[in-house]
């Protein structure tokens, strides 16, 4: 196959690269490499996985942003199958900067539906949506709270299906750009005839994540643990989510390349057979590095869900797919590969 991934030099997009490069197809990432100055973070995760993914002779690095259609046409025009994984992917930052979060999830979006629609060829798309799409009223539900972690409860106790309303609640910038980018990749499967899978995911997490405190919090447990930097609990640390590894992940977007199924709007996490609060995670690498973590606690940040587990059952039954790493054992390869490439930091 030939296959465009967009935002293919970020964590997500350079293990799916990967995968379909080791299985012989021709490969385009196309990424602007700009995570760092949308996050005002450190560069190193979009350029460490560009230059990995280099090694490979099938797979053609295009240095280009989504906001730029002439750029994007032709090589939308020319993938079978493209995975639109570029974005903004901080709440936090949305909420700062709204303007560039909008510009690169909704309309770098459009300009990608756009470029399939024009090309006059039926696609097949994967599009990385959010838990967050929700919004507020995931907590709204019912929950049990223990001493380490918060339950869903009563009627969403196999937790959040994908008809749970997104209406009526706090989203966030962040949340209300990726809900629109959703809402478009489902017109333009039902109106255009493309085949595309919105997969709204909860907590992804494995190797080649270069985790920090705003963005990919079980990456930045990790490294923050190991090399002796302060971690900040926003809440009471019971925040529960349900994760799901790197791995299981792509392993679900190829099951919905390969099937037969039509287009498909799919909550893409762990479920409730693996969830982790924030102080249950701590306590895991604490068992890992021998000794404990110094935590400090502030304030609740806007519209952070207590709890958010994904109902994956639609997943299951549709693609026939369920996650197999738990996360013991996610975390502890995790573990393995921030440690031996410690000097990435």
């Amino acid at each position: 196959m030939r296959v465009l991934v967009t935002g293919g030099a970020g964590f997500i997009g350079s293990h799916v690269a990967e995968y379909y490069a080791r299985r012989d197809n021709e490969v385009v990432i196309y990424d602007n490499l700009s995570r760092a100055r949308l996050l005002n973070c450190d560069d190193r995760n979009a350029r460490h996985n560009w230059d990995y993914l280099g090694n490979f002779k099938n797979i053609r690095r295009v240095c280009e942003d989504v906001c730029n259609l002439a750029a994007l046409e032709p090589h939308c025009r020319h993938a079978d199958v493209i995975f639109h994984i570029a974005g903004q992917t901080a709440v936090t930052t949305s909420v700062q900067e709204p303007r560039p979060d909008f510009e690169t999830n909704a309309m770098g979006t459009f300009n990608l539906l756009e470029a399939i629609r024009r090309s006059g060829e039926r696609k097949t798309v994967v599009y990385c949506s959010t838990n967050k799409v929700y919004g507020d009223n995931v907590n709204d539900v019912e929950l049990i709270e223990d001493a380490k972690r918060y339950t869903l409860t009563g009627q969403y106790k196999q937790g959040i299906p994908e008809t749970f309303s997104v209406d009526h609640c706090k989203h966030t910038p962040y949340g209300c750009s990726k809900l629109t980018a959703d809402l478009y990749m489902q017109e333009w499967a039902r109106l255009y005839g493309h085949r595309i899978g919105v997969f709204r995911m909860s907590c992804i997490y494995g190797t080649r994540q270069f985790g920090f405190e705003d963005q990919g919090w079980v990456a930045w447990f990790v490294i923050a643990a190991l090399k002796g930097r302060p971690i900040t609990i926003y809440g009471d640390g019971k925040q529960v989510r349900d994760v799901l590894e790197v791995s299981d992940l792509v392993a679900a977007y190829d099951r919905f390349v390969m099937s037969d199924s039509p287009h498909g709007v799919f909550n893409t996490g762990g479920g409730v057979d693996n969830t982790l609060s924030l102080l249950e995670l701590i306590s895991m690498i604490e068992q890992k590095i021998g000794k404990p973590i110094p935590l400090k606690f502030m304030d609740w940040r806007p519209s952070d869900q207590k709890a958010y587990v994904s109902d994956i059952r639609k997943a299951t039954t549709v693609l026939g797919w369920k996650p197999g790493v738990s996360p013991a054992a996610g975390v502890a390869k995790l573990f393995d590969w921030v440690k031996q490439n410690q000097a990435l930091w």
